[in-house]
């Protein structure tokens, strides 16, 4: 089965009442522990990579790397760009044989958002490719996105319609109250995504796919793991998992997750490190380390996304 785009999956999604997994990737590691939880629990997925992890890994090393996965799970996957900065960074990506590409022009006013959108929108629909755009902004830090507080805005939903009919986009990322990276909301906060903006956006754009980018729950036992091992990881909490569910109940077709993945892989390690000083064969901890992805996105995929067996 070749690489598949992410049109019907959303589809299926929108009409089932779940949300496909997105999940970042970065190694062989990573991409064989998300691939095989998803293989055991029949899910479709979405693998994706920002321009970050595209320096790291090299686009030729990935690009093999998901193919090998798509021959040995036999899954329906999608390989997409996260976070394009620019119409050159989109295009490589669809040169390059991805089937999905994020352009995010979000920070700029909205006539250049949809004017960026647009020629990005234009040169994928030409090769096959789908586009997912972003209308609001999150707070965070994610590999190249750096967002304040401050700067960081809500999705209007009286601007959804104009966006998505003149940019021609094929999902929409909107911001309801999610940020990016491991370092969210303080403790003592309890994060409440704005589910009123997802429902007048979804009244607004009927059957129209949604996306929730900084997702991540950010589990404690992970960051108190992490600490207890060397780390000084300061205490912070992310997006409740049962509201990550409701809205995968509702409009919201992807959901991206990528500092819960980190949480996981990171704290394995260095648990192994420290039971194991003497270990210094990189297969030893990188095991554990898989195991550790494997078993997040096991969770994720049953008792968030609620995608299981819907390959």
């Amino acid at each position: 089965m070749p690489l598949v785009t992410s049109k019907e999956m959303f589809r299926k999604a929108y009409e089932g009442g779940y949300a496909i997994g997105a999940f970042n990737v970065n190694n062989m590691e990573i991409i064989q522990g998300i691939t095989e939880a998803a293989k055991d629990l029949s899910a479709p997925l979405i693998l994706q990579v920002s321009a970050g992890a595209r320096k790291y890994a090299n686009h030729t090393y990935l690009m093999k790397l998901v193919e090998a996965a798509v021959i040995e799970t036999g899954l329906p996957i999608c390989l997409h760009l996260d976070h394009g900065d620019s119409f050159e960074l989109c295009k490589s990506c669809i040169d390059g044989g991805f089937t999905s590409v994020m352009i995010d022009a979000s920070s700029k006013p909205m006539a250049e958002n949809i004017a960026v959108t647009k020629q990005v929108v234009e040169y994928a629909h030409d090769h096959g490719v789908v586009v997912e755009a972003e209308l609001g902004t999150l707070a965070g830090i994610e590999d190249d996105v750096k967002v304040s507080a401050e700067d960081s805005s809500y999705t209007r939903p009286e601007e959804v319609e104009e966006f998505v009919t003149k940019s021609g986009c094929d999902s929409l990322a909107i911001a309801i109250g999610t940020s990016h990276g491991a370092y969210k909301f303080k403790p003592g906060t309890k994060p409440q995504l704005r589910f009123d903006i997802l429902e007048e956006v979804s009244r607004r754009l009927p059957g129209f796919p949604i996306v929730l980018h900084g997702a991540s729950s950010v589990p404690q036992e992970f960051v108190a793991k992490i600490n207890q091992f060397g780390g000084n990881m300061p205490g912070a909490i992310g997006v409740p998992e049962d509201q990550l569910r409701q809205a995968a109940r509702m409009a919201v077709c992807k959901i991206n997750i990528d500092s819960d993945l980190r949480l996981a892989m990171t704290a394995s390690i260095r648990e192994h490190l420290a039971e194991h000083p003497d270990h210094f064969d990189p297969r030893q901890y990188l095991k554990p380390g898989r195991e550790a992805i494997k078993a997040m996105v096991a969770h994720k995929l049953v008792d968030v996304l609620g995608c299981d067996h819907k390959a």
